[in-house]
């Protein structure tokens, strides 16, 4: 990131409770498979019920991980990181239809996180002023996305009732996907 140290470094600690609690879900209900709808094609291909958990957490601490060190680490090693598992998640969103928006939508994550880091590395490669990183369209575009995604899930969030209970098994989940949305939008928004 391109940003003050300071709002790096709070970033990176908000991306990373979001992730350590989206993994820290994984431990407390046994891994039971979801049955998949009836749809020619989906053949024996279950999902389980912490894919999103999985997923989410692992994209908060890349996020963290990333707000700190930026360009510290080559982009090429971000691209790896985040690249592969972009293209299984299109992959997998494509072969089974079921919560394939959710799958997309952590493809796009990756994505724009492997976009950021080739596009911050190269603008860093520049001596002298900082030239604007990456595409202008393609961030305008993504910021688009993100701070609509921020903005439904934060809608989701508001219009939840209901007790202590309701707020930790729905509340909780759609608080970390709205910080995780609102950083991508902010890490975005330094380029």
């Amino acid at each position: 990131m391109h940003g003050p140290d300071l709002v790096s470094w709070l970033l990176a600690a908000l991306t990373a409770a979001s992730g350590g609690y989206c993994l820290s879900r994984l431990r407390r209900a046994p891994c039971t498979p979801v049955a998949t709808p009836a749809v020619p094609g989906a053949g024996p291909g279950r999902l389980h019920a912490h894919e999103a958990d999985l997923a989410e957490g692992l994209m908060g601490f890349g996020m963290a991980a990333m707000a700190v060190a930026g360009t510290a680490v080559p982009g090429e090693v971000w691209a790896w990181a985040y690249g592969p598992p972009a293209v299984l998640l299109v992959l997998a969103a494509a072969r089974w239809p079921d919560r394939r928006a959710h799958r997309l939508h952590h493809a796009v994550g990756a994505l724009a996180m492997t976009y950021m880091a080739l596009a911050m590395t190269a603008a860093h490669g520049h001596a002298g002023h900082r030239p604007a990183a990456g595409s202008p369209a393609l961030t305008g575009a993504l910021l688009a996305y993100f701070g609509g995604y921020a903005l439904w899930s934060g809608s989701r969030l508001l219009s939840g009732s209901g007790g202590t209970a309701a707020v930790a098994s729905a509340g909780l989940p759609r608080a970390c996907r709205l910080s995780m949305g609102i950083g991508m939008f902010a890490m975005l928004l330094t380029m």
